[in-house]
């Protein structure tokens, strides 16, 4: 296969990448210096812009899933979920943040219960506060800036017609640009901050398979046996990857729930089980009860280091996964409405979130306050990879459960380094679908090397602080795709059946009882049946069909796609009449009694003409995007 590439955006970020791993490479203790003070700046002058954009990016994925929104298809409004819903929910939470999941569900309550920010330390405030903020960080602020993503990318793909690509969520704002420069730097800017956000993730899950080597069966964790699990883990996601999406990344995901849910049960059945399960519904009453505190808290007042540590990280890195994340369920997510996608997104990983952080973190901390007299806090202040297996030492079948983690980890390492290399491949390549099996290896490659380099840098404090700082301009990016989202939402929602107020039911019931003058159905085609024509024929242009026209007469509009010899598609709109029968409700002016004028669509060859008549530009662009996906499979 040729290379489908951009090559402006796929060499600009190549170029990006090396030039900031070359600089760690040749003068480590430098870079980890520039990595570390870019934090500090990006946290001084930028933490109250990430709180206040997730705050932003949750309120306006609830707005979408209650209004009127919420009813639009991710597709033709016939469309189908390309993926059985289970296996759309276990691709959702294996590619989401299932290292993080591993690596934290002990480490994060058992260090806010020991060094807490408000709360005495060791103490039962303590052990709420824990619990509270770990929910705050792994819930649906988590969610809504994937789902912010995913849903632009979705809806400008499958219901727009563009390439799923993340400039194609700015069509709204930037129009054609969106294929110049400025689209580029979008499509540039959204790999650099995947490339360094996975790689975090990496770096995570190769320190706790070392760790959970070194602490069950004594094999070295030193720099070298590192950089050599990543190197293996790396050749084991480039097969995964090369089996494509259904084969590979679907069948991982599914693997991968059923390991996580079985060590989970066991947990929860070998743990304090009643304790757990009263501890589950008091977490989420105590989550929703500081829900708008913990949402907008900053420590204006008292600033602290916690801050940048913790929240200001998560949605660092959040953010830094979103395009990989937000691009993923996309692509698995064709054939949902926007408020089946929503809440999908947001609350069923995130239910599940809770119950896993709960049986780890409060057994965890159980244990510590009993059994293990604080051996557990002990080894998370000196070393975070080893927390879950000294946890597990307190647990029946210390050994089975360990091996169990690390394999777990290990396929969420494959998971995440193959769907996030397809995700980039997909970027660099202008969102087609097919892409040379070298260019999804050179990505793989790429992922690889950045986590072993960071690592070998300055471990993962020069992750954290590389992931936080290429979060920040993509920030700004997810600004503008949401309100274009919100625009484009708004724009296609004018004219549909549901309104609630008079002036649309006025407009619609005049359609029903006067008819149209030929003038008005030729407006009509020249206001809103060209302007969509041409958004699909420049949409099919960039997609590389070359052969794209329209042709406008008066009372026609016809798009060709296709040349000869080939199949071609024709979409013609044209004004036609027929005659006004002699006993009807319509009141037509006495010069036109005998005729009605109606807007027609009708693709050549195809089924008898449809009435279009009243129809916005985006309804007539749905109904040419639906023909066109007829004549494709025809």
């Amino acid at each position: 296969m040729n290379s489908t590439m951009n090559p402006r955006v796929f060499w600009g970020a190549t170029l990006i990448v090396l030039l900031l791993l070359g600089g760690a490479f040749i003068a480590p203790g430098a870079s980890d210096l520039i990595f570390r003070h870019a934090q500090a700046w990006v946290i001084d002058r930028f933490g109250w812009f990430y709180v206040a954009s997730v705050a932003g990016f949750l309120a306006m994925m609830v707005i979408l899933a209650i209004g009127p929104a919420g009813q639009l298809k991710l597709g033709p409004d016939d469309a189908e979920p390309d993926f059985p819903y289970v296996s759309w929910l276990a691709m959702l939470f294996a590619a989401g943040m299932g290292i993080g999941l591993m690596y934290f569900a002990v480490a994060e309550p058992i260090q806010h219960y020991s060094a807490p920010p408000e709360a005495q330390a060791g103490t039962i405030d303590a052990a709420r506060e824990a619990m509270v903020i770990t929910f705050t960080h792994w819930g649906v602020h988590a969610w809504a800036i994937y789902a912010t993503v995913g849903l632009s990318l979705a809806y400008f793909t499958y219901r727009k017609g563009l390439p799923l690509t993340l400039r194609s969520g700015l069509h709204p704002l930037l129009g054609k640009r969106i294929n110049g420069w400025a689209g580029d730097m979008v499509d540039i800017f959204a790999i650099c901050g995947t490339l360094f956000g996975i790689a975090t993730s990496l770096g995570l899950g190769v320190s706790q398979i070392g760790a959970g080597l070194a602490y069950v069966y004594d094999f070295p964790n030193g720099t070298t046996a590192r950089a050599i699990l990543i190197v293996v883990v790396m050749g084991l996601a480039m097969l995964s990857v090369l089996s494509g999406l259904d084969r590979g990344v679907r069948r991982l995901s599914e693997l991968n729930l059923v390991l996580a849910v079985l060590l989970m049960l066991f947990v929860l059945a070998t743990g304090p089980t009643l304790f757990l399960l009263r501890a589950f519904v008091q977490n989420f009453g105590l989550y929703l009860d500081h829900f708008f505190v913990r949402t907008f808290t900053l420590y204006a007042y008292e600033p602290r280091g916690w801050m940048a540590d913790w929240t200001l990280f998560y949605w660092a890195w959040w953010i830094a996964w979103s395009p990989f994340v937000g691009m993923f369920i996309a692509r698995i997510s064709r054939g949902r409405t926007v408020r089946e996608f929503v809440v999908g997104v947001l609350l069923v990983p995130t239910a599940f979130t809770f119950l896993w952080m709960t049986v780890f973190g409060n057994t965890a901390i159980s244990l510590d306050l009993g059994t293990a007299a604080g051996a557990i806090a002990n080894a998370v202040d000196a070393d975070l990879s080893t927390a879950l297996f000294q946890f597990f030492h307190y647990l029946p079948g210390f050994t089975i459960t360990s091996t169990l983690t690390i394999l777990l980890v290990g396929v969420f390492f494959v998971t995440s380094a193959d769907s996030g290399s397809l995700v980039i491949d997909t970027l660099a390549s202008g969102g087609a679908d097919e892409t040379p099996r070298w260019q999804r290896i050179y990505w793989c490659i790429m992922l690889g090397a950045a986590a072993m380099l960071l690592l070998l840098v300055g471990g993962l404090g020069a992750l954290q602080a590389a992931t936080l700082v290429a979060a920040l301009p993509f920030c700004f990016i997810m600004i503008l795709l949401a309100f274009a989202l919100a625009r484009q939402t708004s724009a296609d929602l004018e004219g549909t059946t549901i309104h609630t107020d008079v002036a649309p039911i006025r407009g619609r019931l005049k359609r029903l009882f006067t008819s149209a003058s030929r003038k008005e159905i030729v407006e009509q085609m020249v206001r809103n049946g060209l302007p969509a024509l041409q958004t699909v024929r420049d949409a099919m242009i960039a997609e590389g069909w070359s052969e794209c026209r329209i042709d406008q007469e008066e009372g026609t509009i016809t798009l060709s796609i296709g040349a000869p010899p080939e199949r071609r598609f024709i979409y013609h709109l044209v004004a036609r009449s027929r005659p006004l029968p002699a006993f009807t409700a319509l009141d037509a002016p006495e010069a036109h009694r005998s005729l009605v004028w109606w807007l027609a669509a009708q693709v050549e060859g195809g089924e008898k003409p449809r009435d279009l008549t009243g129809f916005t530009q985006g309804q007539i662009t749905g109904d040419l995007l639906e023909q066109l996906e007829r004549w494709r499979l025809s």
